[in-house]
């Protein structure tokens, strides 16, 4: 990685007390200018290279269901590369996450990587917090796009607010979490929030706001990163169902309900 690179990961990018303010009343920010040109560059060049090392999706797209043909996932690509994991373990984006959360610091929880191919689906309306045994809501998302990302490429889209909604809250990624909450974000009246990404540009949104995003209608790979944080003093919860069953087993194992989560794969980042 080269010193420019290195500097701009770890480097502090300060908000302003708007944006603070903006973050807790919505539930999500967008950040201008977070990254360099050069710095997202290489990202999407060694991130993209374990993306795909380590594929394994690979029926046609006619033959994936919705949550299927929504993107391409790699997970925890920290523990299989060290230039990833000097990506993921950035000061700058942790920092930001910090400041968000308005934690003392932050844990990984994990990282994925969310591949979009060129005439994948929506994806449909949900929280992320659904499929995590935390504790608490704090807890936070970055979304780092590895290319400027216009509407016909699928760019996140937010509820803003959302996260004060318990409708909807015991529904994974689904065709029914985007009927039901595809009505009930409407009749709430939460801002249904639809802008393209520039390069350099990355958003943050907590566990339980709603968020969605459209198809790629490119020939282009929609790529992207995403990190996710907890509160340094996050517990672990009791699992409420089998996905975070399964989530407590693959990113917090050894972590025991109602004690916070301290493993191997959970470092404290800021």
């Amino acid at each position: 990685m080269k010193p420019s690179i290195s500097k701009d990961l770890s480097d502090s990018f300060i908000l302003t007390g708007q944006q603070l303010l903006f973050f807790k009343e919505h539930g999500f920010i967008k950040l201008k200018q977070v990254l360099s040109e050069e710095t997202v560059n290489y990202m999407n060049e060694v991130i993209s290279s374990e993306v795909r090392r380590l594929n394994t999706q690979h029926l046609p797209m006619e033959e994936r269901d919705t949550y299927g043909k929504a993107f391409l996932q790699i997970m925890n690509l920290w523990t299989q590369s060290p230039l990833v994991k000097e990506i993921v373990f950035s000061k700058k984006l942790a920092g930001l996450a910090t400041a968000l959360l308005g934690t003392r610091g932050v844990k990984l929880y994990h990282d994925q990587a969310l591949y979009k191919e060129p005439g994948g689906g929506h994806t449909p309306w949900h929280a992320d917090q659904y499929y995590w045994p935390l504790d608490t809501d704090r807890c936070v998302t970055v979304w780092i796009p590895l290319q400027a990302t216009p509407l016909d490429m699928g760019p996140l889209e937010f509820s803003a607010g959302s996260q004060n909604l318990t409708t909807g809250r015991n529904k994974k990624i689904s065709d029914e979490s985007q009927a039901l909450l595809e009505s009930t974000l409407k009749e709430e009246g939460f801002p249904h929030i639809i802008e393209p990404f520039d390069l350099g540009e990355v958003s943050y949104h907590l566990g339980w706001l709603f968020h969605r995003a459209g198809a790629n209608r490119t020939d282009k790979m929609r790529s992207v990163m995403t990190i996710i944080y907890m509160d340094k003093d996050m517990k672990l919860k009791s699992p409420e169902n089998e996905n975070q069953e399964l989530d407590w087993k693959t990113w917090c194992p050894g972590a025991k309900p109602g004690e916070v989560i301290e493993t191997e794969l959970n470092p404290e980042l800021n």
